[in-house]
């Protein structure tokens, strides 16, 4: 996954076995083995994050789950432990992997990380390296303790899967079909938590949305719709119902400048329905991919005007070279300090020049 889609976090798994012989390319069925694996007896599994990005992996908490309800020990990789087998977690193709050998009988990696190459500065996603976690683990209530400070008081999963955009920078449709679907109700992942955090894809267009909304109202717990909302589906009734849902911020995207015509009379309707102000209304705007410079302040600039904050991503950052002028924006516009005392790019872009205005502004 691209640095520039990070808000669509995609967490599952492919599994392809690294120390077995009997299970080398093969889908991992833990029931297959017996009980306790293939010896029969209690394993000690070791668990690697390799993102680590302030995002517990779903992936790693079931199968932690699923471990500990067989009687198996399971608990955090260490270089000096001894394992029977180890679970290693990649969810974006930028994350360093682990560089060291891993002391393990067993080494099973998963996630969409290790499903996708970079040929020429563009990520292709192998489907055919993608096998999901089996439904006994898919289905099971996550180990929240594998991630004590980022789970407290706060449930992590997700209700949808699947979107029917084709974007050509994202690898969902590929990854998990062109249809949202319902694949979970909120209890299979919530209980009684304040927080919610959920990583589908595009649940508005799942044709479930009305059922699974309203278990999110009912819960009464604070909502995060991380992978954000398509504001192009956007009717009445939705906004109706979304306004309902307890939420600190809410997320949409304007990736393509050409949606601007059906876009823009979603975001009013929406707006006037909610009456949210625009701290709470954050808009994700691709740039470097398929936009000119120009369209790319225009959109900040209609947002704002609109009452919605914009937030700018930058597709394959590591490209541009330092000074570059998308990289100005993204620091004018993701600053709100900066973005609250400068009103335009350009006032932004003499101050950045002045080393004295920029000290005086506290930047």
């Amino acid at each position: 996954m691209n640095k520039a889609s990070c808000s669509l976090k995609q967490q599952h798994w492919y599994f392809s076995s690294c120390g077995s012989k009997e299970t080398s390319g093969q889908p991992y069925r833990p029931t297959e083995t017996g009980q306790h694996g293939l010896r029969g007896e209690v394993m000690n599994i070791g668990l690697m994050d390799i993102d680590s990005h302030n995002f517990p992996s779903i992936p790693l908490m079931k199968l932690s789950a699923w471990h500990k309800k067989q009687g198996d020990h399971v608990e955090r990789y260490s270089e000096f432990c001894e394992y029977d087998r180890v679970y290693k977690s990649k969810v974006f193709s930028f994350s360093d992997d682990y560089q060291y050998a891993i002391n393990a009988k067993e080494v099973i990696q998963g996630g969409s990380g290790y499903c996708i190459k970079n040929v020429d500065d563009i990520e292709i996603y192998n489907k055919l390296l993608d096998i999901n976690l089996p439904y006994e683990i898919e289905h099971i209530y996550p180990d929240y303790s594998l991630y004590p400070e980022l789970t407290k008081d706060t449930a992590y999963g997700r209700l949808t899967l699947g979107c029917p955009r084709q974007c050509s920078f994202c690898h969902t449709g590929v990854k998990d079909g062109l249809v949202s679907r319902k694949v979970a109700c909120v209890s299979e992942f919530w209980d009684g938590q304040k927080n919610i955090v959920l990583i589908d894809q595009n649940i508005l267009a799942c044709r479930d949305w009305k059922e699974l909304l309203t278990q999110l109202k009912e819960t009464k717990a604070n909502v995060k719709f991380d992978g954000g909302l398509d504001i192009r589906l956007m009717t009445n009734e939705k906004a109706q119902l979304i306004k309902q849902i307890k939420q600190q911020n809410m997320y949409f995207a304007w990736d393509r400048y050409q949606d601007k015509e059906m876009i823009l009379p979603k975001f009013k309707l929406f707006k006037e329905i909610t009456g949210f102000k625009e701290r709470k209304l954050i808009v994700y705007v691709l740039t470097n991919y398929d936009t000119t410079f120009e369209q790319d302040v225009e959109r900040v600039e209609i947002l704002r005007e609109m009452g919605y904050w914009a937030y700018v991503m930058v597709y394959n950052k590591y490209l541009l070279p330092k000074g570059h002028e998308i990289l100005k924006l993204q620091r004018w516009v993701n600053n709100r300090f900066i973005f609250s005392k400068c009103k335009t790019f350009k006032e932004y872009k003499n101050l950045d020049n002045s080393n004295v205005s920029i000290r005086l502004l506290g930047i």
